[in-house]
């Protein structure tokens, strides 16, 4: 995600078919959550008074009965279902739903991140629950794997910041971790008011190689997936990497244009999925 959930399998052929019910419901229950923490005009409060009720759906549908308020009926009767039938971690949904929060706090506060460990820290609800609820549904639970699928998953959400940077910004979500920052001699101002330098461009630059070792540290993954899952699988990570790709391309400069993957990328993305 998606934007923080852009890398879900919903309605893609490789998607197992049995898994098609839970995979959506889930991909609604974040979709709607990321809805609610950023479109739209209303005020952190009130976004916040919201994900509080959200909160109290899902702990309502995480029991076998119990009646789910109107509003968020049509996310949390199938999510509950999905939740019982598939023995899915409440936990780790909840997970996704502090990310949130703790999004709204950061940007109504103007926060930045410490370091690339705050950074991880954040990314362990915002993206990696993701993964662990589709290794779950996959039959896979060896910790090596969660392990990986944590890095690809955080590796991924990365990606998207650094993709995203000149959006964030405006918006007052500031990922690029201070340390980061100092160690290339960018300020605060600066950053906020999007000035490109050269040591910009250096900083982005390092937190591109940081998300790429990331991703490659976690890629073998590819190969635990079972079936066409492994092959979604194998074309999410490549399509991470082709971001990175495409950012090098533009010299680093996302604090002033976004790169995107295009139709003509598809067979690049299936070329290297395939030699993986």
């Amino acid at each position: 995600m998606i934007a923080h959930y852009e890398n879900f399998p919903v309605a893609s052929v490789l998607c197992p078919a049995h898994l098609r019910a839970p995979i959506t419901a889930i991909y609604h229950f974040a979709r709607t959550a990321d809805d609610i923490a950023d479109e739209g005009n209303a005020s952190a409060g009130k976004r916040l008074a919201d994900l509080y009720a959200y909160r109290q759906e899902l702990t309502i549908a995480s029991q076998a009965e119990g009646a789910l308020g109107e509003r968020w009926a049509a996310i949390f009767i199938p999510l509950r279902v999905a939740i019982h039938k598939y023995h899915l971690s409440v936990t780790v949904l909840d997970d996704m739903l502090k990310a949130f929060v703790q999004d709204i706090a950061q940007s109504r506060d103007g926060s930045f991140y410490s370091n690339q460990a705050e950074l991880l820290d954040y990314c362990s609800r915002s993206a990696n629950p993701v993964g662990r609820l589709m290794l779950h549904l996959y039959g896979v639970h060896d910790a090596n794997a969660l392990r990986q699928s944590d890095a690809i998953c955080s590796a991924l959400q990365q990606i998207n910041f650094w993709q995203d940077l000149r959006q964030d910004i405006v918006r007052g979500r500031y990922y690029l971790p201070l340390d980061a920052c100092a160690q290339f001699g960018i300020s605060q101002y600066a950053l906020r008011n999007l000035q490109a330098t050269p040591d910009s461009l250096r900083l982005v630059a390092h937190c591109v190689t940081t998300a790429r070792a990331l991703m490659h540290s976690g890629a073998d993954l590819v190969h635990r997936v079972p079936g066409r899952a492994g092959w979604e699988l194998r074309l999410v990570v490549q399509g991470g990497l082709r971001i990175l790709d495409k950012i090098e391309a533009i010299d680093y400069a996302t604090m002033q244009k976004r790169p995107i993957l295009r139709w003509w990328d598809a067979p690049i993305l299936l070329w290297r999925a395939l030699r993986m």
